[in-house]
């Protein structure tokens, strides 16, 4: 009975889970176009009569007048200026932020997040390093290590190269896998940086449990 309790509470948290987004989604909206419709069609009673301005013509309005001033910022020298103000510069098209399409073209990577604890991330770029204007024999790889379950949210963490591993599971399985397992890779694909030789490779993944 009480087994049979617990499987029937888990069918009904599901469900839960997958309405409670659904509907918080519809309620922003109807917050946003109701309001929408109350601010357009006081302006528009400002310079028409009301018995022309019909229900509708206010979120009508809105959109219109949101439209042509996103047309205006993105024609015009002005939005270069809000641009170069941080992080608020990236709402005006200036910079990437991490969006799910970006991931999706990004290289997956386990690395080390501490010596015993490696950790799911994806490959955004590749720095050297250099002391007094001279090349070091050491590469930092620019991880984004997303937070989960708001996967494209996270924090960006040199991490040296040979603390790296390169995967051969595309984005979206790793995406699923960090969605707590909603669906799990039948297996982790370690791949070697170009150019390293299997020998290198082999000591460099043992540090992530592969016994070879």
């Amino acid at each position: 009975m009480g087994k049979f309790l617990k499987n029937q509470f888990g069918i009904l948290l599901s469900g839960f889970v997958f309405w409670f987004p659904i509907i918080v989604l519809i309620f922003i909206l109807f917050f946003i176009f109701d309001n929408l419709e109350k601010i357009g069609r006081s302006i528009l009673l400002m310079y028409l009569p009301e018995d022309i301005v019909f229900s509708g013509f206010g979120i009508l309005f809105g959109l219109v007048l949101i439209y042509l001033s996103g047309l205006i910022l993105k024609l015009i020298k002005v939005r270069r200026f809000f641009s170069k103000i941080p992080i608020l510069g990236l709402l005006f098209g200036e910079g990437k932020v991490i969006t799910v399409e970006r991931l999706i073209h990004l290289s997956p990577c386990l690395f080390l997040l501490s010596p015993s604890c490696p950790s799911y991330g994806w490959i955004l770029s590749e720095e050297n390093v250099k002391v007094n204007d001279k090349n070091e024999a050491l590469t930092l790889i620019n991880v984004f290590y997303p937070n989960v379950p708001t996967i494209v949210t996270g924090q960006v963490f040199p991490v040296r190269k040979d603390t790296v591993i390169k995967l051969g599971n595309s984005s979206k399985e790793i995406v699923d896998l960090l969605l707590y397992a909603f669906r799990s890779p039948p297996d982790i694909k370690y791949l070697p940086w170009e150019g390293e030789s299997q020998e290198d490779f082999e000591k460099r993944a043992k540090s992530f449990g592969l016994s070879l």
